[in-house]
């Protein structure tokens, strides 16, 4: 059995959340590439989201990213051709974008969630699968065009 990679990113002010979600991934043995940042020093946020994209396409894998308020980044990443992107704030909303958005990064705020509900918003994305069907005819639709 091939064990499961997430990839994981976060700027100054999500660091404190993506500690916390790596070592409870790890924790359920998934394996965790941690693009940065490292510290709580001041950074931008983009340069993480970038990387994490990079890597999600790279390695057909999901990713987690993780700012204040996660807006920032689930801008930045679904400025990147072939990510979609999610901010989720509920398990029903994380649920949802796998199964009928096919979403392959979730984003989340580290100060507007609290870690429990963090956790379960994660377990929802990483354990539900896209439906297929009518939703992958959405999907093309949202394709850019010229």
């Amino acid at each position: 059995m091939t064990k499961k990679t997430i990839v994981i990113g976060s700027d100054h002010a999500g660091f404190p959340m993506k500690e916390e979600l790596k070592s409870y991934l790890q924790d359920q043995g998934i394996d965790v590439l941690d693009v940065g940042t490292k510290s709580l020093d001041s950074c931008d946020y983009p340069v993480y989201a970038q990387a994490l994209c990079k890597e999600v396409l790279a390695r057909n894998i999901l990713g987690i990213l993780v700012c204040g308020s996660g807006i920032g980044m689930s801008m930045t990443a679904n400025k990147v051709a072939g990510i979609r992107a999610a901010l989720c704030t509920n398990e029903y909303l994380a649920r949802m974008t796998r199964k009928h958005n096919n979403a392959n990064v979730l984003c989340l705020g580290g100060r507007v969630l609290g870690i429990d509900l963090a956790r379960a918003i994660v377990d929802e994305f990483l354990n539900n699968e896209f439906e297929g069907g009518r939703h992958q005819r959405r999907l093309s639709l949202m394709e850019p065009t010229a």
